[in-house]
C-alpha cells in the first residue's frame, strides 16, 4: 500500500514537471509574440474605441477583450509545437529524427579456450510500417566470432543471439566482453554511433537504434498525416459510415436531449424560484442529482433503455435537466426586487410581472446555463457513444483506437472541439440578439 502511494506521488510529480515544461515553452512563445506585437502597436494610432479613452483599465473587466491577434498566434504556436514534436515535414526545421538506414557495430567475445575474437553486426533500420525490407547480405568472417546481420523498424529493439551463430558460442565459458571496445556485462548498455546495445541477463545483445527527439506517429501523428486522414474520411468514411453522418448523429442526439432538458428544466426552475413549496419539494432531488456525473448514469441507462437512441437521449436529457433547472432558479432569484416593487406599484398583475419583469431579467442566467448544459451534453454524447453506438463521433474514435489508428482519433477529437466551439459561438450570438439588455442594469 505504501509503495503504491509512493509510486503514485512519483508519477504525479513527473507529470507536473512535464506539464510545467510544456506550459513554460508555450508561455515563452507567447512572450515573444507579445513583445513583437508591442513593437507593432507603437507604430499605430491606438486611440480607437471607447476603451482607449479610459484612464484606468486594470481591474475593469469591460475594458479587457480578447486580442484576436493573440488568439491566432496561440493556435499557430500549438501547430508549431505539434509539428516540432512529431517531426512534421511542413516545417523547414525539425528536432532530431529517429535513425533510419544502415549501421554497424563490433563486439568482442571470449570462447571456452580463452581465445578472443571480434565480430561485426550489420543493422538495417527501416521506417515503421514499411514492408519487404531484408537484412543486408554479409560474409560470415574467418574467426569463431561470426558476423551477424539484422533488420528492424525504427524506434524498435531486437535481440541478436551471437552465441548461436558463433563457433563454440553455446559452450561454457563463452562470453561477450565488449561492444565497440567498451566493456559490457549483463543488464548494461553501450552506446554506438546510431543507437545502443543492451546485454540481457542471458548474454544476448538487444539492439536499439537512435530514437531521436520526436514522437512516434503511433502516439501523435504529424499534422499533415491527420489532414490527409481527414480528407480520406471525408471521401470514404470509416467502417461503412461517412464522417459527416457520424457527426450528424452526434449533433441530433445533443439537440434533442438538450431541447428536452430546457423544456422541462426551465419551467421547473421558475417554479422553484417563485414558490416555496415547489422549492422545498424539488430541492432535495435537484441538489442530489446535480453533482452526479452523467457518465455515472450510463450503466443504469443501458439497463433501463438498452443501447438504442432512447437511452442516449435520456442520458442527455438528464445531463441538461439539472443545469437548466438551477440556471432558471438562479435567474429568478437574481431579479432586482426594486423592479418587482415598481411593477406592482404601477398596477401590474402577477402574470404581467412574470412576463414583463421576471422572465426578461432571468434570461441572462438561463442563457449562461444553456451554454454550460450544451457543453456538458456534447461531452456526454461522445462518452455515451464510446460505450454503445452504431454511429457517431464517439463510436468512430473508440473503433479507431482499437486498431491504433491514432490519426482517426485525432481527427475525431479536433472535430468535436471545433463543433463544440462553433455551438458556443452560435449560442453567444443568439444571447446577444435575444438578450441585448444583459449587463445594462
Amino acid at each position: 500500500m505504501g509503495q503504491e502511494i509512493l509510486e503514485l506521488f512519483g508519477s504525479t510529480l513527473w507529470m507536473i514537471v512535464g506539464i510545467a515544461a510544456i506550459f513554460a515553452i508555450y508561455l515563452a512563445i507567447s512572450g515573444i509574440c507579445w513583445f513583437l506585437f508591442g513593437l507593432y502597436e507603437k507604430s499605430r494610432d491606438k486611440a480607437k474605441g471607447y476603451g482607449s479613452l479610459k484612464t484606468v483599465t486594470f481591474g475593469d473587466e469591460s475594458s479587457v477583450v480578447a486580442n484576436r491577434i493573440a488568439s491566432i498566434a496561440a493556435v499557430l504556436a500549438i501547430f508549431l509545437l505539434w509539428g516540432l514534436a512529431t517531426g512534421s515535414k511542413l516545417l523547414p526545421f525539425s528536432l532530431p529524427q529517429p535513425f533510419v538506414g544502415d549501421t554497424q557495430f563490433e563486439y568482442s567475445a571470449t570462447n571456452a579456450a580463452g581465445e578472443t575474437d571480434t565480430g561485426t553486426v550489420f543493422v538495417r533500420v527501416f521506417e515503421f510500417g514499411e514492408t519487404g525490407v531484408t537484412a543486408p547480405e554479409i560474409e560470415p568472417g574467418e574467426g569463431f566470432a561470426k558476423n551477424d546481420t539484422m533488420a528492424l523498424a525504427a524506434r524498435r529493439s531486437k535481440l541478436i543471439k551471437a552465441q548461436d551463430n558463433d563457433d563454440g558460442g553455446k559452450e561454457d565459458g563463452y562470453v561477450i566482453t565488449s561492444v565497440n571496445g567498451q566493456a559490457i556485462s549483463p543488464n548494461q548498455s553501450v552506446a554506438f554511433s546510431d543507437g545502443e546495445v543492451l546485454m540481457t541477463g542471458r548474454g544476448s545483445l538487444s539492439v536499439k537504434p537512435g530514437t531521436g527527439m520526436t514522437m512516434e506517429a503511433l502516439f501523435l501523428p504529424p499534422p499533415e498525416q491527420v489532414w490527409s486522414r481527414f480528407w480520406d474520411l471525408n471521401a470514404n468514411g470509416y467502417q461503412s459510415v461517412g464522417l459527416w453522418e457520424n457527426v450528424f448523429w452526434s449533433l441530433i442526439r445533443v439537440v434533442v436531449g438538450f431541447g428536452l432538458g430546457c423544456l422541462f428544466g426551465i419551467p421547473l426552475g421558475f417554479a422553484m424560484g417563485l414558490n416555496s413549496w415547489m422549492r422545498g419539494w424539488f430541492d432535495p432531488i435537484v441538489e442530489f442529482m446535480r453533482p452526479v456525473p452523467p457518465l455515472a448514469l450510463i450503466p443504469l441507462v443501458i439497463i433501463w433503455f438498452g443501447i438504442g437512441e432512447q437511452g442516449k437521449i435520456s442520458l442527455l436529457f438528464l445531463a441538461a435537466l439539472w443545469i437548466m433547472t438551477i440556471a432558471a432558479r438562479a435567474g429568478v432569484s437574481g431579479v432586482n426586487i426594486s423592479k418587482v416593487h415598481a411593477a406592482y406599484s404601477l398596477g401590474a398583475t402577477k402574470k404581467q410581472v412574470l412576463r414583463r419583469v421576471i422572465l426578461p431579467n432571468s434570461l441572462p442566467e438561463i442563457f449562461t446555463g444553456a451554454r454550460v448544459a450544451m457543453g456538458v451534453c456534447w461531452g456526454t454524447v461522445v462518452a455515451a457513444e464510446l460505450v454503445a453506438a452504431e454511429k457517431g463521433a464517439g463510436k468512430m474514435i473508440i473503433a479507431a483506437s482499437k486498431f491504433q489508428l491514432t490519426d482517426i482519433v485525432i481527427v475525431g477529437i479536433i472535430l468535436i472541439g471545433v463543433i463544440g466551439y462553433m455551438i458556443d459561438i452560435l449560442m453567444r450570438r443568439a444571447e446577444n440578439f435575444l438578450v441585448p439588455w444583459k449587463g445594462k442594469g
